[in-house]
Formats: C-alpha cells, structure tokens, sequence
C-alpha cells in the first residue's frame, strides 16, 4: 500500500525546512490517531502499513525520527528495526517503538537494536507529542548545523582560493617586476644591486652576490639589508673581496650540484680590517638561522652564487620555489650583461685593432714613399740606388709578414690550417728559428745564449710552423727587451715531454695583463706613445700552432721590469739510432736563367702590377707582354703565344679560373706553364686552381728568385721562345 502522508496545514516557509517522520503500522486508525495527535508539530507525517513499505521509503526520504509498531504481520517491528539499522543513512535515526504491552525480553532486544523509547498504547498525545518533538528538534538543530559547517567549509575553501589567487596575482606582479628590474640595466654591478634589491626584504633578511671570474675564481659583493642599502655604482664598481674558505667552499658545493643548498650561517668575507657601514660580515644578527646559497647558471655556464640569511621559515614550501624563478631571472639578465660587456670589450678591440692595423701598415708605407721621391731625383749615386733599394725591400717583407700573420689568424679561426708533420731534430728547429730572428736580436745589440739538452731530440711537427712558433717567440722577446738585453732560448725533456723556454730581460708583464697575452689583438701598451709596433697576433699565433700539434703554451712574469719568459710544451723524445741521420734542411732552390728569350704573357687588372713585373722579366731575359682582362689575355694568346703566363686570379668580367681553362683550351697556350699569382692563398683557393689546370699558385707579394726559378721551367720544356 502506498504510503499516506498525513494532512496538515503547511506553516509560513518552505515545506523543505520541515522534518519527515515515519509512523509503521499495519492498522489503519492507527495512522488516523497518529497524524492526528502529531498534526500540531506541523512536519511532514510520512505512513507505511508494513516493514517492506519502511524499508522502500527510508531509501528515498530522510527522517527525523521512526514510529515503530512492534507487532506487525510480515515482518514485525523488531525485524524492521533490524534491518533499518543495516542502512547508513538510517543507522542513527531515532526509533519508537510502540506496543500494546511490554514485554521484557522484547525491551532489551529493542534496545539492543537502537530503540530510544517504548511507548504503550493507547498513547498519551501529550506524551508522544513530547517525545516526538524532542527528536524533530534535535534533527532539526543537527541540519541547521550541517548547513552551517557547509557553510563555513564553502566560504573557508573560498578563501583559501581567494588567498590563493592573491597570493598567485602577487607572486606574478613580484616576478614580473623582478624581470623589468633585471633587464633595465646590461651593466653587471647595476644588476648585481638590483638583484639583491629584489631578493630584500621579499625573499631573506640579508643578501650577498657571489660572481665567477674569467679565471673561475670567487669574489663577492658586500652584505646587503633592507635598511642599509649599497653605495651607489661608481667608477670603479662594487667593492668585492675574496670569500671566506667555508662560504667559497658551499658555493663551490652549490654550483656543482646546481641546487639551491640550505646551510648553517656563513660568514662571507674573510675578516680582514673593518668593512663600511653595511657592509660587514661579522657578526650576523641574532635572528639568522639559515643560510639558502643559491647557484646561478646559464646553461652549463656557472655564473655565481645569490647567498640569502634569513630565519629556517624563510626556506621553507611555495617559498623556495620563488626563489628558483627570481634566481633563474637573475642568472639569465646577469648572463646578458657579461656577454653585453664581452661585445662591448670585441668592439673596442677591434676598434683598437683597425686603428692600431692603420698605423702599423702606414709605418712601412711613409719609409718606401720616402725612397720613391729620392729615386726620382736626377742625380743619383749608386750608394743612394742601393740604400733606396734596401729601404724599399725591407718595409715590404715587414708588411708581408703582417699579413700572413692576418691570414694565418683568419685561417686559424676558420680551422683552415693543417701541419704536415715529419721527424724533426730539436736542434735543426732551433737553428731555423735563430736564423729567421737573428738579424732583429743583432740589430738591437743583444744577448743570445741558447740552452741544448745533451741528448739528440726529435719532435713529430711541421718544421714550417714550429720554427714559425720559436721566430716569433724570438722576435717577441727581442721587441720587449732593451738594448744589450739578454734573451735565452733553452729546452729541456722531461719524460715524453719538452719544454722550449724563451726568457728575457725585458719590460715584463702586468699581473692584470697576464692572463690576457695569448687573447687575440692584446696588447699591454696601447697608448700612443708605445715604444714597441705590431698588432697583438704573434701570440695568438704561437698558442695555436702549438696547440695543432697537441701542445700548450705558458706565460711567466714577475711584474713590468722584471722580464717575461713563454714555455712551449710538446710531445717529444729521445732521438733512437733508427731515427739517424734525420733528413737535412731543404736548401733554397737555385734560380735557374732562361736558355733563349721565352715569351712571358703577364695578365693583371692592376696596371702598376703588371708593368713593373714586365720590367722585372725583362731585365733578367725573358720577352714579356702585358694584358689587362681575361678577352684581351686570350686575343693576346693566340697571337704572342707564349711558354709562360702569369695570370691574376682576380680580374674583372672573366676571372682568372674561367681564363686558365680557356687558355688550355688554345692550341697555342695548350702546354704553356699557367702560374697564378694572386692574393688568395687558402687551401680552397690552391684546390681551384688546379682544378682550372694551373701549374702554380703563388701568393702575392711573390718570393721573386722563387717565381724566377718556377718560369724557368719553361725553359727546360722547350717552345715558346721569341723569333
């Protein structure tokens, strides 16, 4: 039967603040004379005829509180009750039992199923309105408390999220001002004060700034607080100090483990006389339990260290997580000012280099334009011919060299440059190297001794570059060294190492400076009165070729005026009777003079450069005729046919490739001797040209008795000679 809900005049307010209560029953007045006696509480009076019909109920509806008939047929109450309390929902309601008698056994079994009361019929109204309402207003009492926990669960959750959201809002607004701070400067002492501006007071009590030098050695900035801010950034930068050894020693642990490390309070500096106000590091205040030293990096690149003192809770949660992004900020805007400072330092080098380059190429040019003017006098005696000459010759081979250091550097930075190595005696190298510098160190009266072990040493190198390497050590140290100086070439092996040594008793270097000799275009003396020329590659040079033959270069000084001394260290050992006799010294090639009167065909867009090569052919016999591009080289071809021809590589319209194939091309030019005379010397270069079918590559400015004794040959291949 379905259930009967008891009518009763709804009161002011929601039906649904009203509380259910079951009354089961099997007899019909029954439920008349309970909704009845229970109208007056005005809840909602919910019947069931059996404990089947409860049960049904009680799985859709909520009750205050359940009257239970004990005699019932199908089940009885004391079944019902059983089963009622099976359910979590019903597990707590409040039972009524009631009955027309009382029965002992059934009272302590209703008990013992949860029963709060008995009640005996016929009912009291009084009594069962009582007891009724006491229950629907504890049920009553027990939602109103559920709806306020609710309540106060929803709005604490809503602040939490609101907190939430502002603390999010404030941690952006902080990280976001944190960026704009960081990047406003790319000068490193301006970064490394707005960084510990930023970590005060957001992040820690005190701050300290630990940064990595060239060398990788640690110096740090003062300790900073919010109260006692750092003086501002003068000429000079922030004053930094050496670290104390533990606090170097945590830093160092911090940055090799590239975590944020947590210590016990560091002292930052080591004690040394008394720091400005601010600025100390002993004592730490009272409240300092806690030292968060943390790295900064970019990439694998360590840059330093951001040491924050603060209280253990500081350091703790969302916190360090903030630190991490304030860190890594900082490491990327201070990374941007190092590199910002290494752009700006390349530029004023290479500004100082092209200005330094201008001068030194107009030194030999003012000499050779001197003794242009004085050959074109009228009168001129063979010893003013002879000076002139000289003067000339010597300002050439000194710009010469120039540019072949220019171009090995270039070459060297392009990895362009290979050695062809062989057995060399050390003492064959020293001789090469002495022979190529010797006329500098006589020219300025000096002193050189040189040092030999007993023993016979063999080197695997190019003796090309390695007595390039020794000459310009050599050359190097007779610039720095005054007049009568002394100058020592030594080596000595150690194990399967040796080490060539070259010391002198010269200007020296700074400390500053020293660490900076091999770096290219440094120069120690830049000013405008320098005593001493070139443009700061020799060195540069020497680290590199030394390395090419898996070497390595060192530099000592003791200070300006105490002299210098650069240690070459190579792979070497003691010479073995199957390594004797070492091949000798290629002699220099003789000139060989023409036969008869060859014909030369010497092409260069440069006039000035074709003419006074013809001049030089002619004086020493051969017939020679000039063109200017590569359609009057091969009109020219065809008609003077010549043994030789001497072609520029780069000429205008058609380039001297595209030329020397059409030349081999010609009946008349098809076996001449092509020799390219140009200013490209790279390998690729080299490759070109044979591949275009010359015979010969010659660098310009060209070893001339080389040049003479390569045409030659076209002597010895007969043909090509004048009628």
């Amino acid at each position: 039967m379905n259930a009967l809900l008891a009518p009763a005049v709804l009161p002011e307010g929601d039906s649904e603040d009203k509380a259910n209560i079951l009354v089961v029953d099997d007899l019909s007045e029954k439920h008349v004379v309970f909704g009845s006696v229970l109208e007056e509480l005005n809840q909602n009076v919910v019947h069931a005829r059996s404990g089947k019909e409860a049960l049904r109920l009680i799985l859709k509806m909520e009750f205050a509180v359940i009257l239970l008939d004990v005699n019932m047929p199908d089940i009885d109450g004391l079944e019902t009750a059983k089963l009622i309390r099976q359910y979590k929902k019903t597990a707590q309601t409040p039972l009524l039992f009631i009955t027309a008698y009382v029965d002992e056994l059934q009272t302590i079994q209703g008990y013992a199923l949860g029963a709060v009361d008995y009640i005996s019929t016929p009912v009291v109204p009084e009594i069962l309105r009582s007891k009724v309402k006491v229950f629907v207003d504890l049920y009553r009492m027990n939602r109103q408390l559920q709806a306020q926990m609710a309540e106060r669960e929803a709005l604490a959750r809503s602040e939490a999220a609101r907190s939430a959201a502002e603390e999010t809002i404030r941690r952006a607004n902080y990280l976001s001002e944190a960026s704009r701070l960081l990047s406003r400067s790319l000068n490193t002492d301006d970064t490394v004060r707005t960084l510990l501006q930023i970590a005060l007071p957001a992040l820690a009590d005190l701050a300290a700034v630990a940064l990595v030098d060239g060398q990788g050695e640690l110096s740090c900035t003062a300790i900073q607080d919010s109260v006692h801010a750092l003086p501002p950034v003068d000429g000079s930068g922030l004053q930094r100090r050496k670290p104390h050894p533990l606090a170097a020693q945590a830093i160092r642990s911090a940055m090799s483990s590239r975590q944020i490390e947590l210590v016990s309070p560091l002292v930052v500096w080591e004690k040394r006389g008394t720091a400005p106000r601010g600025q100390t590091s002993q004592p730490l205040p009272e409240n300092i339990e806690q030292t968060a030293v943390c790295p900064l990096f970019v990439g694998d690149q360590p840059l330093g260290a951001l040491l924050l003192f603060g209280q253990r809770r500081q350091f703790e949660g969302t916190r360090m997580s903030l630190v991490n992004e304030v860190v890594s900020r900082a490491a990327i805007a201070m990374e941007n000012a190092r590199l910002y400072s290494l752009v700006q330092e390349a530029d004023a080098r290479k500004n100082e280099f092209l200005a330094m380059l201008a001068h030194e190429l107009r030194n030999p040019l003012a000499p050779i334009s001197n003794a242009v003017r004085i050959l074109h006098g009228t009168t001129l005696q063979e010893p003013t011919l002879v000076w002139a000459r000289d003067v000339i010759g010597r300002q050439v081979d000194h710009m010469s060299r120039m540019v072949d250091d220019l171009l090995d550097v270039s070459r060297i930075a392009r990895g362009k440059v290979s050695v062809k190595t062989e057995l060399l005696a050390l003492a064959t190298l020293f001789e090469r190297a002495v022979e190529a510098s010797e006329p500098l160190i006589s020219a300025r009266e000096q002193q050189l001794s040189l040092e030999l072990p007993e023993e016979t040493i063999v080197i695997d190198g190019d003796m090309v570059r390695l007595s390039q390497v020794l000459s310009n050590l050599l050359n190097n140290a007779s610039k720095f060294t005054p007049q009568r100086g002394r100058i020592c070439l030594a080596a000595a092996l150690t194990g399967q190492e040796l080490r060539i040594s070259v010391k002198d008793s010269g200007q020296g270097i700074a400390p500053d400076f020293l660490p900076h000799v091999f770096d290219l275009f440094a120069q120690g003396d830049q000013s405008l009165d320098r005593p001493h020329g070139g443009l700061g590659i020799g060195l540069t040079l020497v680290k590199h070729l030394v390395e090419l033959h898996g070497g390595k270069v060192r530099a000592f000084s003791e200070g300006p005026e105490c002299g210098a001394e650069i240690s070459v260290h190579l792979p070497a050992r003691v010479a073995t009777p199957a390594d004797l006799p070492l091949a000798p010294a290629k002699s220099a090639v003789p000139v060989l003079r023409p036969v008869g009167s060859v014909r030369v065909l010497v092409v260069d867009d440069l006039l000035a450069s074709a003419d006074t090569m013809k001049v030089l052919l002619e004086s020493e016999g051969y017939v020679a005729k000039i063109a200017t591009d590569g359609e009057s080289a091969l009109a020219m071809a065809r008609q003077f046919m010549p043994a030789v021809v001497i072609l520029d590589i780069g000429l205008p319209g058609m380039n001297g490739f595209e030329v020397a194939q059409q030349l081999r091309k010609l009946p008349q030019t098809q076996d001449a001797l092509l020799i390219a005379l140009t200013g490209y010397g790279e390998a690729e270069s080299r490759l070109r040209s044979q591949k275009a079918g010359f015979d010969h590559h010659v660098v310009k400015p060209a070893d001339i008795d080389h040049l003479l004794s390569v045409i030659s040959q076209a002597a010895q291949r007969g043909g090509g000679f004048a009628r």
